[in-house]
């Protein structure tokens, strides 16, 4: 995975023998081969017919799967191959998966409304139960209790939507276990304990991901269970994915007892939940009523109003005072991010971001009739990057399906045509 992958102890783990950079580029520059022509042409027309077919879950995750392993056999069989290693030869099965599945994605990501009805159910009820639910709660031992460094591991699981490809978002998976695995075994080392198994592990992971609470997580599991190349899901990667559906089924039948709570205390905490979440949205409303109604009836409120830089310097203060505020920042990927994390494609959905917080942050202070020339500097900034991004921005990068060819490019992808600059 770009900008970060895991390292498996599993022998025959494809995340121990591959890394997705000299995967990619490898497959790419094979791909340019006069030699690989039937090929190229092969995974096109696939990922056409593909596009223009009706999304359905159970024919999609076959047809793609089908396609991947005729397409491998097909690359073993090929001179282009001969006498590499096994390593090499899954090499290229990744780096076809990568290419076949980043173009795919708008088209088989979240693409059946049962999947989406389902995403916002499990983000609903994990942002209810996150206000409330504790290690105890789960009958995580004290000794293998460590909020803090949890976070961690929460932050590796947010980072999920940043990636397109399945084996990407499966390593998001992976970190976030491997983090919360070496915790555990770190604290039975010092408290001289027994070492941590399943029966430890999972009430942990379950604790995460209802606090991580990524967007979309339903779609992301079932994305990587359907297209994730089959042969691959195996050993360690399937053992933690395997727990984090568990995770999931967990998170879907919380009651009660499965949080060691009585009835009564159980349905209170989640009135209590659903009253603070709320609340969130009714007092921005009346903040913001209220302070309509001051700066047109009274010249001294005007005169007196906080300034933009007032209201973020009380909301950082009202966060610090929070037990909890990653919830509030969980809609933000790029947040968590280290610099080595980024790839080029990320760009573009930085800039995005970019323009919504430019747009929010001049909306607000032009709703409270606020001057700032901070936000007009960066307004401008973003301006000028809006026109350069689109003075520059390609034929190539205008197909809503092709941030990865942006990469691929570089190094001359050979399924795009470079002299019309179209695939």
């Amino acid at each position: 995975m770009e900008g970060g992958g895991g390292s498996s102890g599993g022998g025959g783990d494809v995340f121990a023998s591959s890394t997705a950079p000299l995967t990619w580029h490898d497959f790419l520059e094979r791909m340019r081969h006069p030699s690989a022509a039937e090929f190229v042409k092969s995974i096109k027309s696939f990922i056409v017919s593909f596009s223009n077919k009706v999304p359905d879950a159970e024919k999609d995750s076959a047809a793609i799967q089908e396609f991947l392993a005729s397409m491998e056999a097909a690359f073993r069989a090929h001179s282009l191959w001969a006498g590499c290693s096994e390593e090499e030869l899954e090499s290229a099965g990744e780096g076809l998966e990568k290419y076949v599945m980043t173009k795919l994605f708008n088209r088989a990501f979240a693409s059946i409304p049962e999947d989406v009805k389902r995403d916002d159910e499990l983000y609903e009820k994990m942002a209810l139960v996150q206000q409330f639910i504790r290690p105890e709660n789960l009958d995580i031992k004290p000794t293998f209790r460590n909020e803090t460094s949890w976070l961690l591991a929460q932050k590796e699981l947010q980072k999920i939507n940043m990636y397109k490809a399945p084996r990407d978002k499966l390593v998001c998976i992976l970190n976030c276990c491997k983090v919360i695995n070496n915790l555990l075994i770190n604290a039975s080392i010092a408290s001289s304990d027994n070492p941590p198994g399943a029966d430890e592990f999972l009430p942990v992971l379950i604790y995460v991901t209802i606090k991580a609470n990524p967007p979309q997580l339903h779609s992301n599991l079932m994305y990587i269970q359907r297209y994730r190349r089959q042969s691959r899901l195996v050993s360690e990667s399937a053992y933690f994915f395997t727990h984090i559906l568990s995770a999931e089924s967990f998170v879907w039948n919380i009651d009660a007892n499965s949080l060691s709570l009585d009835e009564d205390e159980y349905q209170r905490c989640l009135d209590s939940a659903r009253a603070v979440l709320s609340g969130l949205t009714s007092d921005l409303v009346n903040d913001t009523a209220l302070n309509t109604t001051e700066m047109t009836t009274n010249k001294e409120a005007e005169q007196n109003k906080p300034t933009v830089s007032d209201l973020e310097k009380k909301g950082a203060a009202d966060l610090l005072k929070e037990g909890n505020i990653t919830k509030y920042f969980q809609e933000y990927p790029f947040l968590y991010a280290r610099a080595g994390d980024l790839t080029v494609p990320d760009v573009e959905s930085l800039l995005n971001c970019y323009k919504q917080l430019v747009v929010k942050y001049v909306s607000l202070s032009k709703a409270m009739h606020i001057t700032n020339p901070g936000v007009t500097l960066l307004l401008t900034q973003g301006e000028d990057l809006v026109r350069k991004e689109e003075g520059e921005r390609s034929s190539l990068v205008e197909d809503n399906m092709d941030k990865v060819s942006e990469v691929a490019s570089s190094s001359g992808d050979p399924f795009v045509d470079q002299r019309e600059g179209k695939d």
